[in-house]
């Protein structure tokens, strides 16, 4: 099983964004019991809050719900919890780095490495502009089932 932590800064865009596509996209391929797919802030400000609406109208144009999800703070024990720790942008990894330590097991990285790309994933709190985010999220998404050995 492949245990995955999306990260960002508060959890209520770009990581549960990116936790839900996931999560429809194994549903779809018949491989959801092969994950373990959550997300976590690298902040506390945002704690106990729901999925931005921007991020829930985006995912509910796909039919993808996220109901029952509010934001959650990385902790050090998560590094022994997930095999991936996928962040957002190099701040995101920064702040992870900064929570957990180290990276002995080259755990963390960024979401658009598994597209084959170096950038950051815009943050829609800051951009309004979660259309391009998805997109991101999506490619970067894409690229991480590729790298497991999956395909669409």
């Amino acid at each position: 099983m492949y245990r995955i932590v999306f990260i960002c800064h508060g959890n209520i865009c770009r990581s549960p964004m990116a936790e839900f596509v996931l999560k429809d996209m194994v549903k779809k391929l018949g491989i959801s019991e092969d994950f373990f797919i959550e997300s976590r802030a690298t902040s506390t400000e945002e704690i106990g809050n729901p999925v931005h609406r921007g991020t829930v109208r985006k995912l509910s144009e796909f039919g993808i719900s996220t109901i029952g999800k509010t934001a959650v703070q990385l902790r050090k024990a998560d590094y022994e919890k997930y095999d991936f720790l996928i962040c957002m942008d190099t701040a995101n990894v920064r702040n992870t780095m900064r929570i957990i330590g180290s990276d002995k097991e080259e755990k963390v990285s960024k979401l658009l490495s598994f597209a084959g790309e170096g950038g950051d994933i815009a943050d829609p709190w800051y951009t309004g502009n979660f259309d391009e985010t998805y997109d991101d999220v999506l490619r970067g998404c894409k690229g991480l089932l590729r790298k497991l050995g999956y395909s669409e």
